[in-house]
């Protein structure tokens, strides 16, 4: 059994092949109408369920019209269903789970709850995010990036604003890839240094500058997220607008970059806080390619978890 729950916890040779086969996916529905079935069906007769404490578009979407495609089955379960942890435990959940369905994707608060989903689960788990993690939006992001400029290997990838999940993933990815990564915003919103020791033991450059210009000179991929989140106070709202303010994604920003470098964000987007209208919509932004990436890649992960 076979659960993706990082990136860090996954083999450099696994994470390569998972990639693979997204992009071999993606060039066999080449036009293909967007329900159109995959020829091959690999998920013929398996339910999946899919599991939202924390609401999702893209992710729920993304998974739920990947089982689709490749002939399997959802069960769409939220928070308030589930009621994980709040009756019966998360780890009998799994057990009883297990027993009805192929596979598990989890969309959670906190990383203990997808851990013991995963002890406890006999089929394999995916982590779909979780407060601390976001493996699969980077998974379509390395995917997206090596669409349009090649190998991923020896880049520079500059993370600009707070250092949260997406951008946690990001750094495992800098190790597991083979490319260099800058983290730019301020002190309190750093990221966790277990990410960049382990990028760093994996032979890759990981570090973190201040100056966002500095920062971005020479680099071939920019990336932010949002500010705050969609549970933050008011009160946290205004402070990370102040904290983060000197580090927009702007034209200007963009500037300081190598002339070819590219712009991602994992979206939903607040235009004009963590990037401006004209990054986003301009040429070197490949926001779309992105968003759609998630199909794909997510659903080479499920293919890898079930080894089909």
């Amino acid at each position: 059994m076979t659960s993706f729950l990082d990136i860090h916890t996954t083999s450099k040779s696994d994470l390569r092949a998972i990639i693979d086969s997204a992009r071999a996916m993606k060039d066999a529905r080449n036009g293909a109408t967007k329900g159109t079935p995959d020829a091959d069906q690999p998920l013929k007769n398996r339910m999946v369920a899919l599991i939202f404490e924390k609401p999702s578009t893209r992710t729920r979407v993304s998974f739920d019209l990947g089982v689709r495609q490749m002939g399997g089955q959802t069960m769409v379960l939220s928070g308030k269903e589930m009621q994980l942890g709040h009756g019966e435990t998360i780890a009998d959940t799994a057990r009883v789970l297990s027993r009805y369905v192929d596979l598990i994707m989890i969309r959670t608060f906190e990383e203990a709850t997808l851990l013991e989903m995963a002890e406890h689960a006999t089929v394999p788990v995916i982590n779909g995010l979780t407060n601390r993690t976001h493996p699969c939006q980077i998974m379509a992001d390395v995917m997206t990036y090596e669409e349009h400029r090649g190998p991923i290997a020896g880049r520079k990838v500059v993370w600009s604003g707070d250092g949260n999940n997406v951008c946690a993933s990001l750094i495992q990815a800098a190790g597991q890839f083979g490319f260099d990564f800058t983290f730019t915003g301020p002190p309190p919103l750093d990221p966790e240094p277990e990410w960049i020791d382990f990028a760093r033991a994996q032979g890759v450059k990981a570090e973190i500058e201040r100056d966002p210009a500095r920062a971005v000179r020479g680099a071939d991929l920019i990336v932010t997220d949002t500010w705050v989140s969609m549970h933050d106070p008011q009160s946290a709202r205004e402070r990370r607008h102040n904290q983060l303010r000197g580090y927009q994604v702007n034209a200007a920003l963009m500037a300081e970059a190598n002339p070819d470098a590219l712009f991602m964000h994992c979206l939903p987007a607040h235009r004009e806080d963590e990037v401006t209208s004209e990054v986003m919509d301009g040429p070197q932004s490949v926001i779309w390619d992105e968003a759609e990436n998630r199909l794909h890649a997510q659903k080479a992960v499920m293919r890898w978890c079930l080894g089909v």
